[in-house]
């Protein structure tokens, strides 16, 4: 099976995929509250079989409330199908374990091609053979997921100077936000700004430097609205309009790769696991033509070397729209994969699940909180904060 490799940078951070500190703070799940939404998300029609893929010892308090949600809504409940837990143990020979995945991976295939939608729970990944067969079925255009990843598949990001809150805390800002979004607005917005992108150039620029200029034509505009109903995502055009994120909040396009051209500057982030300071990436039709740094542009050059061509390409342009997931003024912090209001995402590498033609797998994520928006010269993000009415 294909796997991602992730390289993550923290906008204004060193990055890192810091673990959140140990709660410090009051907090309680509502897992019957939380259950409910995830299931009402997903719109079940009666008898509709929906399914949940979870990782041994991870939210498991929420499955039995999961499991009457998805009974009481008329749907059939089709139990839980357990990932390995991970990590696995020291010493495994891990030959025998990677060839029963294969094999797994394809009578899962089987076993799912009746499931109507599934709810990955956290620490489930696509390099778990149950989550890839659902993949592999949601690419050939049936049923549809719930990603429901919380902190364990890394979603929060820390910023310069600045540690994670305590674990209590990011998880009520989680809560908060997929109990609290308005989904119906969420919508709207997400909706105007997808048909503004395809209106004509988007200019991406900062104070630090970036200025970036792109189009993306009739691309798919994937619009992370929290609305996981058959009927929406029959209407999907690449995997990920019918793997549906909760918490949402974020749009994602894969510009066309000739359209790309012009500059990011990034703040202090990591390549190859070294630190690296005033990088600057110039690109040409979609492809790295240049690197400038005060230092460590050499280890820009060797992950990108590794990555092949993919580590050169440009990726992806995302905006986060949810207010309720926005970057906090005290104590800030990039929350859900910045789907926060007004974050910005500039991708690296493979863009082969939004449409785009680059593939070989390498994926890095660069986020932004900074950054200015326009398409066409209409405002959409000014130094990185959302404009309420464009």
């Amino acid at each position: 099976m294909r796997r991602l490799i992730q390289h993550l940078v923290i906008v204004s951070a060193v990055v890192g995929l810091a673990r959140p500190a140990a709660p410090q703070s009051q907090f309680s799940f509502d897992w019957p509250a939380i259950a409910a939404t995830l299931v009402a998300r997903m719109a079940p029609q009666p008898g509709e079989r929906l399914l949940i893929v979870a990782h041994p010892g991870m939210f498991e308090d929420l499955i039995p409330h999961l499991r009457y949600a998805i009974a009481r809504a008329g749907a059939t409940d089709l139990g839980v199908v357990d990932v390995l837990a991970e990590p696995v143990p020291q010493g495994w020979d891990l030959a025998p374990v990677r060839g029963s995945n294969t094999r797994a991976r394809e009578a899962f295939k089987t076993m799912f091609a009746g499931v109507d939608g599934a709810i990955m729970l956290p620490g489930a990944t696509p390099a778990h053979p149950a989550y890839a067969a659902l993949q592999d079925l949601l690419r050939e255009g049936r049923g549809r997921t719930v990603h429901f990843h919380w902190v364990e598949n890394g979603s929060a990001y820390p910023l310069p100077g600045q540690p994670l809150p305590a674990r209590a805390a990011i998880d009520a800002i989680y809560q908060r936000a997929l109990l609290q979004t308005d989904y119906a607005a969420l919508a709207r917005t997400l909706e105007r700004f997808g048909q503004a992108l395809r209106t004509g150039e988007v200019r991406v620029t900062s104070a630090a430097g970036t200025d970036l200029r792109f189009r993306v034509g009739s691309r798919a505009v994937n619009r992370q609205d929290g609305d996981a109903s058959a009927a929406r995502t029959a209407k999907g055009q690449v995997l990920i309009d019918r793997e549906i994120e909760l918490p949402a909040g974020v749009a994602r396009v894969a510009p066309l790769e000739d359209s790309v051209t012009g500059t990011v500057a990034f703040p202090p982030s990591q390549w190859d696991g070294q630190a690296v300071d005033g990088l600057r990436l110039h690109f040409e039709r979609g492809v790295v033509t240049r690197v400038e740094a005060a230092s460590g542009r050499e280890a820009v050059e060797r992950e990108m070397k590794a990555a092949g061509p993919a580590g050169r390409a440009f990726r992806e342009f995302a905006l986060g729209v949810n207010p309720l997931l926005a970057v906090p003024e005290r104590l800030p912090w990039i929350p859900y994969y910045g789907y926060g209001a007004g974050v910005v995402r500039l991708s690296l590498g493979d863009n082969s699940e939004l449409g785009g033609t680059v593939g070989g797998g390498y994926v890095r994520w660069n986020f932004f909180t900074d950054l200015t928006v326009t398409v066409n010269g209409q405002a959409w993000v000014k130094d990185g904060r959302l404009v309420a009415s464009p």
